[in-house]
């Protein structure tokens, strides 16, 4: 006869809780019989916890007590996951390690206890940190010393189009660069960090030297430029050679090769000396910069031709000053009269007969203001919209093209001109985009002062070239535009005559900022050769890594003066420009193809916090750049790209040994080839991780998938992108079910054709399923291909079986996932899962309980990638124990998601109730004893078919007890002999009900469950005078208590994601942590139970 027990409600609430609380359970009562069956008595008002009515066990509640006082808060409160802590680091400790980042090194221990102490340094903003530094390197020389010549010479369309088309290539960069650059926290390094961490070792190392040698030519540009500006404009007696010959430059250019050499030793000397003084002139260039800017503005609207210098023209022939002065250094005397300095240069004396050039006698001479400004009342705008392109030592303006004569004065032009030539030459005044990304550490908020700085920063240099483009058109003279040197004033900058007040702001401004910009390359290029040679991708440059004791990389810094010193010994700026475009363009063009790439490839590390950008808009960019590259010199491109080839070819020789297929079985078969060896050189890189998926899947007798579910979980997780596997097993001889398992294999292809999952699959004949699972775990995969995360089902029927099998296969796979260090997902109620068509909307939730490598972060993330999930918003919680600041872990938890760029609300949950309540200890005490009776019977499996379960009703959160009675039957029930002998999920129910319950107000009688003894078997004794292992106890605690905190906290999430506790190392308690694994995920309708596979799969850097 079976036996029946009756439950009532105590008449005090449970220990350590009050019942003026409505959310938590009332508590149970005590068992009491209505026969004479055995009986379990709970009378929690004096704590007494007896077996049978003499009251016996009081003394082990007290002792369990008093035992639990001795352990930390962490382990009373987190004992289901006591293993976990062991391995791994406390949530708040790891959140204070990241809150404790700086400047591109994570801080060990020590450090961070001794930045707790120390005062916080103060950090830069977007105005000084980014817009205004970057502002200071885009203005440069050729503002001030070339971009009138180019207007003249291209006219003021088309110089509009060339300053237009090189600022949009910048900006079209600089989203690139923001996006790249807010994705993660950029070291040092800037650019090549970006680009060799985006692109690889090879393309980062070939850019990265690129760019270092257009930095190092860049040095050399701005010497080239400040001596010419020494020279030409402030002290043109400190020539030292003169031009002998008039048909050449070259005497003249060996004074730039002199001067520029000792400029640039006076640099070096500086940078040598320490970067304190680099720091402080900066100050003062950016002073210069932005004075001179004002004063050029300023002169723009002030100009008049009472003011202006005037210039002379015998036709269209522009006059060089020194050419209309009596005897060259006399008055002016712009006149055609026979004894004038124009009429001695262009007649002759034949006695007393004068013989003058035709062109002389035919044209008449005249004296203009060079800049007549815009308000004159002169169409000057108009008249400089064309170019007038001509080749080197040819008149502008002449038809048919005619040679200028420098003996008379005339000024020609010292270069041939196109349009390509000259947008080369101006390019790099609108580089130095990079200054505010290589000042990250220093930054208060990179991710937000780096885009908005930069953006800026480009539009305001923009807007300054294009007016000034516009304002120069219609204010300063064609000719004089054109008259690069200023011949025509006298040796005068033209740019320094138009400034107000007096020319001499401009040249001391400009000389200033132009040398400033020279230290500045001379101090960045070293540094940006020294973040290459740390990172050892090339292995001649190994020398160049080392520092000084002051940390200043001095064997680079002398590598760096050298290249500049050719670039010197070049002397002109027209011709060291365009090599400088080259360099600058290849590094901005790789930038943009970083960004196309991880955006279309949508890498699961790419979570740029800069929205404003496409893919489409970093293709356009790099198209402008591989277009501008060879508009502006085809062989200077094809230079440059051989540069890039032949350094990415050496860092690929000399990484690894390479192989690249036999060319016999085609192209696909190569590359596959490759691709698989690349694989096999090491595990991916942090930010490159992602899931590949091995999904093991259930089959029925008649061969089907049981939950098909799991193909839409694995397409939503993945979204096409990586690996997928659907693997299963079938039990029996291989030889005896092949047919069956090709079968098997060719539905479930079929089925991912139609659920639309780009995977393969694999199924597997053993003789055990935990066996086959086993094998597969380890050789499903082909090299490097493999899969690095398992989803696996979750055993639904384990309570209503007493066979192992019904959770051992389970168990078993989770410590081979362990074992093989892969990362292992359990969706349980799959069948509640949304299929691919399902758009949700609500929370994700996620239950942060010990740091398993971020596994809990990113797949939410790749979720929300999805359009079932895209809708919901994340919520992320994590448990503050007794010791932790619950504050600071919520300010610290914000900081690391803002770094990881995912957005989230935050909360932390105290979890300070710590007393053992009468239910969990009840509830363990049913969990142990029902292990022993099902030891103790030793049934057959037909016999064990009448065994059911001990009941425990959990349904307290949303269902508490009434007052009064709850009848509970145990009468002899009948299990369904629903378990398969093939698969992995070993189950008797579906999720969604269990005995055909299916909805929320049922949900107490679906997780009743009961026991009864069959007739004619008996129990000893000590199964009914068990006592709880206090181990056991203290996990169903946690159990107990975190699944409280979650049903009420997360009762209405689409899904929850949570730690997934370690399984036993041992086999005694595996139907122990079953249990426990239910009581935590109880009142849910779905969760993803996580285990991280042992490695970092998410990180905040970049």
């Amino acid at each position: 006869m079976s036996s029946r027990f009756k439950v009532t409600k105590s008449e005090q609430d449970r220990i350590g809780e009050s019942s003026a609380d409505p959310v938590k359970l009332k508590a149970y009562g005590s068992v009491s019989p209505d026969t004479d069956s055995p009986t379990v008595k709970i009378a929690e008002g004096n704590n007494k916890f007896g077996t049978g009515e003499d009251g016996k066990g009081a003394s082990e509640m007290a002792h369990l007590t008093s035992d639990d006082e001795t352990h930390g808060a962490s382990e009373r409160h987190m004992a289901l996951y006591e293993d976990e802590f062991e391995r791994r680091p406390k949530i708040s400790r790891v959140l204070g390690t990241l809150a404790n980042y700086q400047a591109g090194i994570e801080p060990s221990e020590h450090d961070v206890e001794k930045a707790a102490k120390r005062p916080k340094s103060a950090k830069l903003g977007t105005l000084l940190g980014v817009y205004l530094p970057t502002i200071q390197n885009i203005f440069g020389v050729i503002l001030f010393i070339r971009l009138t010549w180019i207007v003249g010479t291209a006219g003021t369309m088309e110089a509009f189009f060339i300053v237009f088309i090189c600022c949009c290539t910048t900006l079209l960069t600089a989203i690139s660069m923001s996006a790249i650059a807010t994705n993660g926290v950029v070291p040092g390094g800037g650019s090549y960090f970006m680009i060799s961490r985006s692109l690889g070792p090879e393309f980062g190392g070939a850019v990265g030297i690129l760019f270092y040698l257009g930095t190092s030519f860049a040095s050399a540009m701005y010497i080239i430029g400040a001596i010419e500006i020494l020279l030409t404009y402030m002290a043109p007696q400190m020539t030292i050679f003169t031009d002998n010959n008039s048909e050449t430059t070259d005497d003249w250019f060996n004074n730039f090769r002199v001067y520029g050499t000792c400029l640039l030793i006076l640099l070096f000397i500086c940078v040598f000396l320490g970067v304190q003084f680099v720091s402080k002139f900066a100050t003062l260039s950016l002073a210069c910069v932005i004075l001179s800017i004002l004063s050029i503005y300023i002169g723009i609207f002030a100009s008049n031709p009472g003011i202006s210098p005037s210039i002379c023209s015998l036709g269209n022939r522009l006059l060089t000053e020194e050419s209309i002065r009596i005897n060259g250094t006399g008055p002016i005397w712009c006149s055609k009269n026979a004894s004038g300095p124009i009429a001695q240069n262009y007649c002759t004396m034949n006695g007393t007969v004068q013989n003058c050039d035709p062109y002389f006698n035919d044209q008449d001479v005249s004296s203009i203001p060079g800049i007549p400004g815009m308000f004159s009342g002169r169409d000057v705008f108009n008249e400089n919209g064309f170019n007038e392109y001509t080749e080197a030592g040819f008149l502008y303006k002449t038809d048919p093209p005619k040679e200028g004569n420098a003996t008379r004065g005339e000024i020609a032009a010292d270069i041939t001109t196109t349009f390509t030539v000259l947008l080369a030459i101006f390019f790099p005044s609108c580089t130095g985009i990079m200054a505010g990304s290589n000042r990250s550490g220093d930054l208060a908020d990179a991710q937000k002062s780096i885009p908005v700085g930069t953006i800026a920063a480009i539009l305001t240099t923009s807007f300054v070239y294009l007016t000034c483009v516009l304002f120069f058109g219609a204010t300063i003279e064609g000719a004089l535009l054109r008259d690069k040197f200023g011949e025509s004033i006298g040796g005068g900058l033209i740019i320094a005559n138009l400034a107000w007040p007096h020319p001499w702001v401009i040249l001391i401004g400009s000389f200033l900022s132009t040398v400033g910009a020279g230290l500045q390359s001379l101090t960045g290029a070293p540094r940006l050769l020294q973040a290459i040679a740390k990172d050892g991708v090339i292995p001649f440059l190994n020398v160049f890594a080392v520092t000084t004791k002051k940390g200043e990389p001095l064997r680079a810094l002398f590598l760096t003066a050298a290249i500049s010193e050719l670039g010197i010994l070049i002397a002109s700026l027209d011709l060291v420009a365009p090599i400088i475009t080259m360099f600058f363009l290849m590094c901005y063009g790789f930038v943009n193809l970083a960004c196309a790439l991880q955006t279309l490839l949508k890498t699961p590390s790419w979570r740029p916090r800069f929205r404003f950008y496409h893919w489409s808009l970093s293709l356009l960019g790099l198209g402008l750049c591989i277009a501008l590259m060879f508009i502006s010199s085809w062989y200077y491109a094809l230079a440059a790209l051989a540069i890039a080839f032949c350094i990415y070819k050496y860092i690929e020789y000399k990484g690894a040994e390479k192989e690249w297929g036999d060319g016999i079985r085609g192209l696909a078969m190569s590359a596959a080839r490759y691709s698989l060896l690349r694989l096999e050189e090491g595990p991916p890189h942090t930010k490159n991780w992602r899931p590949q998926v091995l999904v093991l899947m259930k089959l029925t007798p008649d061969l089907e998938p049981k939950y098909m579910k799991m193909f839409d979980f694995a397409n939503q997780l993945k979204a096409g992108k990586g690996l997928t596997l659907v693997a299963s097993v079938l039990e029996g001889n291989y030889k005896d079910r092949f047919a069956d398992a090709q079968a098997a294999k060719e539905k479930l292809k079929t089925l991912l054709g139609r659920e639309k999952v780009k995977g393969f699959a694999e199924l597997l004949v053993a003789e055990k399923t935990t066996e086959g699972i086993n094998h597969i775990i380890q050789t499903a995969g082909l090299g490097g291909f493999r899969h690095n995360s398992v989803v696996l089902g979750w055993p639904y029927g384990w309570r209503h079986s007493e066979d192992r099998r019904s959770w051992k296969i389970f168990l078993d796979t989770v410590r081979n996932v362990a074992a093989g260090q892969l990362a292992l997902m359990v969706p349980k109620g799959i069948d509640l899962y949304p299929d691919s068509s399902e758009k949700m909307s609500g929370t994700i939730d996620v239950w942060w309980i010990v740091h398993d490598g971020g596994m809990l972060m990113l797949l939410p993330f790749l979720l929300r990638q999805h359009k079932v999930w895209r809708n919901c918003q994340l919520r992320i919680f994590t448990v503050a124990q007794l010791e932790d600041n619950s504050i600071q872990m919520k300010k610290d938890l914000k900081t690391f998601l803002y770094h990881l760029r995912i957005d989230a609300e935050v909360e932390v949950v105290e979890m300070m109730d710590s007393d053992i309540t009468a239910y969990t200890y009840e509830r363990t005490l049913m969990m142990e004893q029902r292990t022993e009776m099902l030891k103790e019977m030793q049934l057959t499996r037909k016999e064990s078919y009448n065994l059911a379960e001990v009941v425990v009703t959990r349904s307290h959160v949303h269902h508490p007890i009434s007052q009064g009675e709850i009848n509970v039957d145990i009468a002899v029930e009948g299990t369904d002999d629903s378990e398969d002998e093939g698969g992995e999920n070993i189950d008797v129910d579906r999720p969604e009900g269990q005995n055909g319950v299916t909805n929320q107000e049922n949900y107490s009688e679906a997780n009743q469950y009961t026991f009864s003894a069959p007739k004619n078997v008996t129990f000893s004794k000590e199964v009914f005078d068990i006592k709880p292992d206090k181990r056991n106890v203290r996990r169903m605690h946690t159990a107990v208590k975190l699944n409280e905190v979650i049903v009420q906290k997360s009762h209405e999430a689409k899904l929850v994601l949570l730690n997934m506790p370690g399984p036993p190392t041992k086999e005694t308690g595996e139907e122990n942590y079953m249990e426990f694994l239910e009581v935590l995920t109880e009142g849910l309708d779905r969760v993803l139970l996580v285990r991280g596979g042992g490695r970092e799969v998410i990180t905040i850097y970049s």
